[in-house]
């Protein structure tokens, strides 16, 4: 279960755009589109954490410090900041 703390937005699309979604620790992580796309979590400097794919339609969470950012490769993929709860 989850609580929504903010409104959806797009993932930014290129490094020097991260988006931190609002200062979260937990992000939702949809991909709205019908392919599998790529999604990138960095440091506030641009240095890389990692990266994960997201098949079409799937949600993941992501666990990260309230500096971290986190773009894609697709305006597809959709970030709300949310608590998980239980």
């Amino acid at each position: 279960m989850i609580k929504v703390k903010k409104a959806v937005i797009d993932a930014p699309t290129s490094s020097g755009a991260g988006s931190n979604v609002n200062n979260a620790t937990h992000v939702r992580v949809y991909n709205s589109g019908g392919t599998i796309r790529l999604v990138t979590v960095q440091e506030a400097d641009n240095t890389l954490i990692g990266t994960f794919n997201l098949a079409a339609g799937a949600v993941e969470y992501v666990d990260k410090n309230i500096t971290d950012e986190i773009f894609a490769a697709h305006g597809d993929i959709q970030l709300t900041n949310v608590i998980v709860v239980g």
